[in-house]
């Protein structure tokens, strides 16, 4: 599924209509550069996931939970993880508390990790023309031939 997303809210929107499609133990991975609505994305599945807590960034907390959310919510930000181990170590240590949990994990900058994660979901957010911005979601086990991970490059 490809579409344009025409502002901050359609953003939203999309994460509230894919939290009727992810359930407790999905991963969803989210790409994009810096400013493309990964963020806000994760607001809006936060909303329809029934979390009253904001929603903020973990670029400097790493990792967030949401155990309010139905089903509760980890948001984890691997951006300033140079490192891959240093991602998948961290990534392995949240799957697991998100699956004790019978959490959504939800992973930003998944680019840094070294893992193949084939069972994983796929957003991508790039920047359009103007405002807009173009959205991709790839179901599990299916993946743009673009795909990279650190131990690919």
């Amino acid at each position: 599924m490809t579409r344009i997303l025409d502002d901050l809210e359609a953003t939203k929107e999309l994460g509230r209509m894919l939290a009727a499609r992810l359930k407790a133990h999905d991963i969803l991975l989210l790409r994009g550069p810096l400013g493309a609505g990964k963020t806000s994305l994760v607001k809006g599945l936060a909303d329809a996931l029934g979390i009253q807590e904001p929603i903020t960034s973990p670029t400097f907390a790493l990792a967030q939970h949401y155990p309010e959310g139905t089903p509760p919510l980890v948001h984890l930000d691997l951006y300033r993880l140079e490192q891959a181990i240093a991602a998948d170590d961290l990534f392995l240590q949240e799957e697991e508390e998100a699956n004790a949990m019978g959490a959504l994990l939800v992973v930003e900058w998944p680019e840094r990790l070294s893992l193949s994660l084939p069972d994983a979901w796929l957003l991508d957010l790039n920047y359009a023309a103007a405002s807009g911005r173009t959205v991709s979601l790839h179901p599990p086990n299916v993946r743009p031939a673009n795909l990279t991970t650190t131990s690919e490059r």
